[in-house]
């Protein structure tokens, strides 16, 4: 049986060798849930993500996905592929802001930890973790993207 690429990433974020957070380039800051300042190329993801969102723009999010990403939302069933991302973000969006509170690259995967708010003076009201994959032209993109709320 041959795994779906995106899961194959996963898998190798999580056991193959992507830095422990303050082993090489992730800031002290991330255990005390304080933000972090990413690589551009990784803050890119997160700032595209923000303004996509605050535009309810659907298509716009979903382009920020591999061809095979997720989305895995609390009490939903999960959503694979760029046409159904884009399906199931319809009508969706807001005030957003992302706080990145850890990262780690390795070759083509990597993974963002943080939380959420509407605004850069509120509380975070969530928390996400993304994972990511090069794509071809040298942007990162979302491979997963997992979120629930702080309630």
């Amino acid at each position: 049986m041959r795994l779906p690429s995106s899961l194959v990433a996963l898998a190798f974020v999580v056991l193959a060798g992507i830095p422990a957070p303050g082993a090489g380039q992730q800031s002290p800051g991330a255990s005390s849930m304080e933000a972090v300042t990413l690589p551009p190329e990784l803050d890119r993801v997160l700032r595209d993500y923000e303004t996509a969102w605050r535009a309810r723009d659907a298509a716009g999010l979903a382009a920020l996905f591999t061809d095979d990403g997720f989305i895995l939302r609390p009490n939903r069933p999960a959503v694979r592929g760029r046409a159904n991302i884009e399906e199931a973000y319809g009508g969706v969006g807001g005030p957003l802001v992302l706080r990145a509170w850890d990262y780690a690259t390795s070759g083509d995967v990597g993974w963002i930890l943080g939380g959420y708010g509407a605004t850069e003076d509120s509380p975070e009201f969530g928390k996400y973790t993304l994972t990511l994959r090069l794509g071809d032209g040298g942007r990162w993109l979302i491979a997963s993207d997992m979120d629930n709320g702080n309630g």
